[in-house]
């Protein structure tokens, strides 16, 4: 009788496997829930029109990878490839977009046929980030940080944040045309896999694996030159938040990604401890996805960790709960500088929420009595620029000995704020 084992590319985690998967996925949890991000989970199978249409038909993911079939009602069904779609489709479909913006994460089975290796599986897993309804420069610096201080947790060494904008659509047709002119005179000199991808998806041509295209390349036009004004600043904003966290980088812009849904910031940490696969999260904003999906015109920014690596890394080693600091600003330099104080209480284990919003401080303390946050740290441009902060109870107040009574608001120095939200919250 043939003994029965596991298809190509499909692994078993066995309980001293496993235990290290859990430690992984229980620091997720708890990294998500301090930074006011919310838990969805989708379906596995999808219909196939959905990453067609999501990800783009001239693709790998579509063309090459994708688990589809004929179910008995003779609809194509796919097992997802990525989480984003998934994601996107659910908000739709239920209404979330029109209850004002979304932060989600996911963790589940996505599946790719692709040839195996280490830390790359047929059915392999992902934990994603997913912002929805907020455009802003602030959003893709709060999601990258919160990727970048996930793997700090984890204790992943040897990171490097590269970072890159595609531009608008609009950019992308421009230098689309610049870079196949100038490949188009160089054609012999790719490698065969670039070659096809020169009439079907130029821009994925920038990634290539193959030294001898990379090499060509380099004198290659950059996308970077032919930005329009407004892409360019807004690229300049992100890399100067990313500088106001402390959060090194590297512009690589040969980083495009590898889904047509990307627009403007992506981005990739790697780590030197993985060898060639080194990436272990990527992603990027996609503020067109929702409109392709059917949906109305959101914004959207996200990411993806591949849990076979992490763990790969690591070796053998509910609802949401009401934040304990939501974080109010107003004012172009308070909302830099609640940026830089959200990661700061974050790191400290606290749970915070920051209003990303821009709205009036009367709309941002109505959100945050609704999300049952305890504290609220208040910035506008007054307290930025004297160099302090506000604080005030929301709720739940301790019974006595608080410096600070309930309906009071307190001011104090910036440098404080840390020290004395911790000492309050653990009264």
């Amino acid at each position: 009788m043939e003994r029965l084992q596991t298809l190509r590319g499909m692994v078993d985690l066995l309980p001293r496997q496993t235990m290290v998967w859990q430690q992984v996925e229980e620091q997720a949890r708890h990294h998500f829930h301090r930074a006011g991000v919310r838990e969805i989970r989708t379906p596995l199978l999808e219909a196939t029109a959905l990453f067609a249409r999501g990800i783009g038909e001239a693709t790998d993911v579509v063309c090459k990878e994708m688990y589809s079939f004929q179910d008995r009602g003779q609809r194509s069904c796919t097992l997802r490839p990525e989480g984003t779609a998934s994601v996107v489709r659910a908000a739709i479909q239920h209404g979330l977009l029109n209850q004002g913006h979304q932060r989600l994460w996911y963790m589940g089975p996505m599946f790719r046929y692709e040839r195996p290796q280490a830390g790359r599986q047929r059915q392999f897993h992902q934990l994603g980030l997913e912002l929805l309804g907020v455009a802003e420069e602030r959003s893709d610096v709060d999601a990258m940080a919160m990727a970048w201080d996930l793997l700090g947790d984890l204790g992943i060494q040897g990171l490097q944040l590269q970072l890159n904008t595609l531009g608008t659509p609009e950019d992308r047709r421009c230098y689309r045309e610049q870079l196949v002119g100038w490949l188009e005179q160089r054609v012999q000199q790719l490698d065969p896999d670039s070659r096809q991808r020169l009439a079907t998806n130029p821009l994925r041509i920038l990634d290539s694996k193959n030294n001898t295209t990379q090499d060509l390349l380099r004198e290659a036009p950059q996308l970077l030159t032919t930005l329009g004004k407004e892409s360019r600043e807004r690229f300049e904003g992100v890399c100067q938040l990313l500088q106001a966290l402390d959060i090194p980088f590297v512009i690589t812009p040969q980083l495009v990604r590898g889904l047509d849904y990307y627009t403007h910031t992506a981005f990739e940490i790697t780590s030197d401890q993985l060898g060639a696969q080194a990436t272990v999260c990527g992603g990027g904003r996609y503020d067109g996805l929702a409109a392709i999906l059917g949906g109305p015109p959101t914004a959207g920014m996200g990411w993806a960790m591949g849990i076979e690596r992490l763990v790969l890394l690591l070796g053998s080693q509910k609802d949401a709960t009401p934040p304990q600091v939501v974080l109010l600003n107003r004012g172009e330099s308070a909302q830099v500088r609640a940026l830089v104080l959200a990661r700061q209480l974050r790191q400290a284990k606290l749970h915070v929420e920051l209003d990303l919003s821009g709205a009036t401080f009367a709309r941002q303390f109505r959100r945050a009595d609704r999300l049952g946050g305890r504290l609220a740290v208040i910035i506008g441009e007054q307290e930025a620029q004297a160099g302090v902060v506000k604080l005030k109870w929301l709720h739940h107040p301790p019974q006595s000995g608080s410096d600070l009574d309930m309906g009071e608001e307190w001011t104090l120095p910036a440098a404080e704020v840390s020290k004395t939200v911790e000492r309050l919250l653990a009264d």
